[in-house]
């Protein structure tokens, strides 16, 4: 697992998910499908992205399917460094 996948999914599992829950979660665990991370979470974690890598994600690409696993999460990350 590289840095940014293993940065972010830290990130999820310390915010988003309950230390009592036996959930398993990796790096293409589906968050928003499963609950995981809601609407109100996906504001947080777009603000964790983008003041971790210096990066502006619009909000018309902070969707719930690019939000839906830390691996396509990763991907969109990558991508708007590669514009930046």
């Amino acid at each position: 697992m590289d840095e940014m996948t293993a940065t972010v999914l830290e990130y999820v599992i310390d915010e988003y998910v309950d230390e009592d829950d036996d959930m398993e979660v990796v790096s293409s665990t589906p968050l928003i499908s499963s609950g995981i991370v809601d609407s109100f979470s996906m504001v947080s974690l777009k603000a964790f992205l983008e003041r971790t890598y210096g990066i502006t994600l619009p909000d018309s690409e902070a969707t719930p399917e690019a939000f839906d696993t830390v691996d396509s999460i990763v991907h969109l990350v990558r991508a708007h460094q590669a514009n930046a």
